[in-house]
């Protein structure tokens, strides 16, 4: 998922004079389903994972899923679901027999895309064929490997639990067990982190052939491990120029940047995460899960689950933690936060029809990020500009009063 924070608070220009019409159409369904534990915890990682323990609660996890969806499905409005996303934490630690009733009970509850894509998050050292073999007969179509490194100094740098070899291995273990379509996750800008080794890092992943590839710079991140202690990273310069060289090292190779950080073959974006940075819907749940569900009379609703997996798997409490109705003044900023990720951006269109209010809620802003040239002069796409995708904050904040 992106780690840009919520600007929910933020008042946006215009908006809150504008008034907001019921949603002709309903945008797609996802679900998000989060499996919070992990073998150890990353120091760089401010996700919601949790150290397992020898044995995992795999009977009462899913039979607390499928009871947290019951209490979703009045916001589903006989949608289908187009995508299905197992993030972690490490789902990969689960045995197919326990996704394999997970799956059962959603697709009881509400109908599959024909296509569905369903998504599950592996790290290379949970990888055994026999597993993700039977993970593939269950439906499961896609994977994301989280290899970070092959490069073992820097593994060991960034607290995972593979060495680059076990890397290599989960790419090729992963075709033969059937999966054609995989992401793999890289990162860049790694403690004491050269060029030269940035760019191995790359040409080895491409090497492997996967359909998709996220490559993201570490950032250090509040309540992590790094944020108290942080390592030495590379100086500016060199991320600069790890970047640029990157992007055109995937470009030559063929695969094309359709959003901040992620690079796919022809044809194969990520559908889920598509759905995600275009303003879809999708249901979260799980520990710490997060949704964002839209209703034909125009509200659209954030929503947060319990964190903590004690208190998930506790019957006295509640699944949800939270949840909170998008204002005016909020919507246009948390429409474009996730739309101007995309390179491309999206049809203008998609605005109102996603968020129910007109276009020229957007007209003071939209004036002053053309002038600017971050934003570009297309009157049919709210689209960044090479430099405004650069400078995407910076973009963003012509939309703030």
């Amino acid at each position: 998922m992106t780690r840009d924070s919520s600007a929910s608070s933020l008042i946006v220009g215009g908006a809150a004079s504008s008034p907001r019409a019921p949603l002709p159409t309903l945008p797609p369904l996802a679900l998000y389903i989060h499996i919070p534990w992990c073998v150890r915890k990353c120091p760089y990682c401010d996700f919601n994972s949790h150290t397992a323990s020898p044995v995992l609660p795999e009977q009462e996890y899913v039979d607390a899923l499928l009871a947290d969806l019951d209490q979703d499905l009045h916001a589903v409005y006989g949608r289908e679901i187009s995508s299905i996303f197992f993030g972690g934490g490490t789902p990969s630690l689960f045995s197919a027999e326990a996704l394999g009733r997970l799956l059962e009970g959603v697709e009881q509850r509400i109908p599959f895309a024909e296509d569905i894509e369903i998504t599950l998050e592996a790290n290379p050292g949970t990888f055994e064929q026999e597993k993700f073999v039977a993970y593939r007969k269950l439906g499961i179509n896609r994977l994301s490997i989280g290899i970070q490194s092959f490069q073992q100094e820097k593994l060991k740098a960034l607290g995972r639990i593979h060495n680059g070899d076990e890397a290599v291995r989960a790419a090729d273990m992963a075709r033969q067990a059937g999966f054609d379509n995989f992401n793999l996750d890289l990162m860049h800008g790694l403690p004491d982190q050269s060029l030269d080794d940035a760019l191995s890092d790359l040409r080895q992943a491409i090497a492997l052939n996967p359909t998709h590839i996220s490559w993201y710079q570490l950032t250090l991140e509040p309540n992590t491990v790094f944020w108290n202690q942080p390592p030495v990273l590379p100086e500016d310069d060199t991320l600069w120029d790890i970047q640029e060289a990157g992007q055109a090292l995937l470009a030559e190779h063929g695969y094309a940047q359709y959003e901040v950080s992620a690079y796919a073959q022809a044809g194969r974006p990520a559908r889920h995460n598509l759905n995600y940075w275009s303003f879809g819907d999708f249901i979260g749940i799980g520990a710490g899960a997060h949704g964002k569900l839209s209703h034909p009379d125009g509200r659209i609703v954030r929503t947060w689950k319990t964190r903590l997996p004690k208190d998930y798997l506790n019957p006295a409490k509640s699944f949800q933690a939270g949840e909170k109705a998008l204002t005016n003044d909020e919507m246009p900023f948390e429409f474009l936060m996730n739309a101007l990720r995309l390179t491309a951006g999206v049809e203008s269109h998609l605005y109102p029809q996603r968020t129910g209010l007109s276009l020229d809620s957007l007209a003071e802003g939209r004036a002053a990020a053309e002038q600017s040239g971050l934003l570009q002069v297309e009157p049919s796409r709210l689209a960044a500009t090479e430099r405004g995708q650069l400078f995407l904050n910076d973009l963003l904040q012509q939309f703030l009063n």
